[in-house]
């Protein structure tokens, strides 16, 4: 934790040491309100329809269903404590539902692996569409960024060591469960698997699988508005093509995925690398990509805090509901 937030806090700070206040000042006064607006809205309504595509993964098993509300709540607790701990709010909003409402961790786990893996097919789809649209610009990044040569190298060197690993650790999983399964933290691991395996395959029961794909692609859909939305509200922006804003909205996304607070920094760094290819100023992509991540950041903290202080009470004044 610590560690991520030094190397965090290091990046924006070198990245951000020759940009004066003023600067960010007066682009903030030239921008239009209406549309950082609408991108805030817009954002917004994005981490509800998230909570409400993994309450339909959740409700695949109960027979009292989860309600969006409550699905809401922890999971921008979950957003909240990423701030903090990289990723940890992955494990914190299932321990939200496990409070609320007495659900198990370790089958909530196994609807967010399996929504985070979708997530990731997704994102997958969208690079390719920005290399379909935006070739030149993308193969001229890979180029200076990326030696496929040194990847090929890589491969063969460190591969069949990988696959060993993988295979060697697979053997000794299955030697202790072997040799200890009548101990009883097997018996807990064991379980514990199950009912993640149990979560992971919740997308073949749920009821509405029309309305999760359909918000699968709407997550993206809007994570691309917000960013559209920005870039017209701010004059340096404001000319940039549809094709590539969904360019600097693929950078933006590899940024949040670095296991740093966030994506404080690599959001940064790679938004204003992607911009200055545009044919931006440093300053205007650096400032580009402060006001974007602190929107999202804005949004985080506000509804984190709401939703942190709604789960307190809930969890004082309910009782929980047995899954």
């Amino acid at each position: 934790m610590v560690i991520s937030l030094a190397v965090a806090i290091w990046i924006f700070w070198f990245l951000y040491k020759d940009v004066k206040m003023e600067s960010l000042l007066e682009a903030l006064q030239q921008a239009s309100l209406f549309w950082i607006g609408m991108s805030i809205l817009v954002s917004t309504f994005g981490f509800w329809l998230r909570a409400w595509r993994w309450k339909l993964l959740i409700n695949a098993d109960l027979h009292e269903k989860l309600s969006s509300g409550r699905a809401f709540c922890a999971l921008m607790v979950g957003y909240l404590v990423n701030m903090l701990i990289p990723r940890a709010g992955e494990v914190a909003r299932c321990g939200v539902l496990k409070r609320t409402d007495n659900l198990p961790v370790s089958k909530l786990l196994g609807t967010v692996i399996l929504e985070r893996s979708i997530d990731l097919l997704f994102m997958i789809l969208v690079i390719f569409m920005a290399f379909v649209l935006e070739r030149e610009i993308f193969l001229e990044l890979s180029s200076d960024l990326v030696s496929l040569e040194s990847i090929k190298l890589a491969i063969s060197d460190y591969l069949p060591l990988l696959v060993g690993a993988i295979i060697l650790i697979i053997i000794v999983i299955y030697w202790i469960l072997k040799r200890y399964r009548d101990h009883g933290l097997v018996q807990k691991f064991q379980h514990f698997m199950r009912e993640l395996i149990h979560g992971l395959r919740s997308v073949q029961r749920m009821d509405n699988r029309t309305g999760f794909w359909i918000s699968s692609i709407g997550i993206w859909v809007i994570y691309y508005l917000m960013m559209y939305f920005i870039a017209k509200g701010i004059p340096s922006t404001a000319n940039l093509s549809p094709s590539s804003v969904l360019m600097v909205m693929v950078m933006g996304s590899i940024g949040m995925v670095a296991p740093v607070q966030g994506g404080i920094g690599t959001f940064h760094a790679l938004v204003a690398f992607i911009l200055m290819t545009y044919g931006l100023a440093e300053e205007e992509g650096k400032i580009f990509a402060v006001i974007v991540h602190s929107s999202q950041v804005l949004i985080v903290l506000f509804t984190g805090v709401i939703s942190l202080l709604a789960v307190a009470k809930i969890a004082v004044t309910s009782k929980p509901v047995e899954a």
